[in-house]
């Protein structure tokens, strides 16, 4: 298992656009032996210690292979929405790691 936990920081006014980039790309996610473990929009109260600013959502995801991840961001339908993410997202920091 290879498990991705991006920080997605948002375009102030995107909000929209990025939730309708998501509604496309998070069931893509299962065709690929992924799945969405933990999606997460924090609150600045649920912040106890930041020297980085707050993401907009914190996602946490497991795909069964590398290979898996890399066909999940090659995915056609995924391609046809990117328009999307990249109107509405500022930026994402990628973090990769197993479960020990």
């Amino acid at each position: 298992m290879i498990y991705i936990t991006q920080l997605i920081y948002i375009k102030p006014g995107q909000e929209e656009t990025f939730h309708r980039f998501e509604d496309v790309a998070i069931p893509i996610i299962a065709k690929y032996n992924g799945q969405l473990l933990l999606r997460i929009r924090p609150d600045k109260a649920s912040v106890i210690e930041a020297n980085i600013d707050a993401p907009y959502e914190v996602h946490l995801v497991e795909f069964a292979a590398e290979s898996d991840l890399e066909n999940f961001m090659r995915d056609e339908e995924r391609k046809q929405f990117l328009h999307l993410k990249e109107q509405s997202i500022k930026a994402v920091t990628l973090i990769k790691g197993i479960k020990l």
